[in-house]
Order: structure tokens, then C-alpha cells, then sequence
């Protein structure tokens, strides 16, 4: 298997998507003070990114 963009790319969106469920599971579960917002919104934040990431498959 070759590492070209595109399949980079694939594995930064998958990464990225892991890494804000985690956020999002964190501000939920294990914060219940203002932290948990922050967290929550940051796993947003990353749920954006790797929307991006997506889109520039193939373009790049």
C-alpha cells in the first residue's frame, strides 16, 4: 500500500474524527463544569477540520 495525498489525507480525517468523539465523550461524561463545554467545543472544532480534510481529497 502506497502512501499517496489522497490516502494521507484519509487517515488524518479518520484520526481527526476519533480525536473529536473523544472531546465530545469527555466534555459529556467527564466534565459536568464549564471545562466540559470547552471540550465539547473543541471536539467541534475538530469534527470542522477533518471536514475539510475530506473535501480536499483529490483536489490537492
Amino acid at each position: 500500500m502506497t502512501m499517496n495525498k489522497n490516502t494521507v489525507l484519509a487517515w488524518a480525517t479518520y484520526i481527526m474524527i476519533f480525536v473529536g468523539i473523544t472531546l465530545i465523550a469527555l466534555g459529556a461524561f467527564r466534565y459536568d463544569d464549564v471545562a466540559g463545554w470547552g471540550f465539547a467545543a473543541v471536539g467541534i472544532g475538530f469534527f470542522a477540520n477533518a471536514w475539510v480534510f475530506n473535501a480536499l481529497k483529490g483536489r490537492v
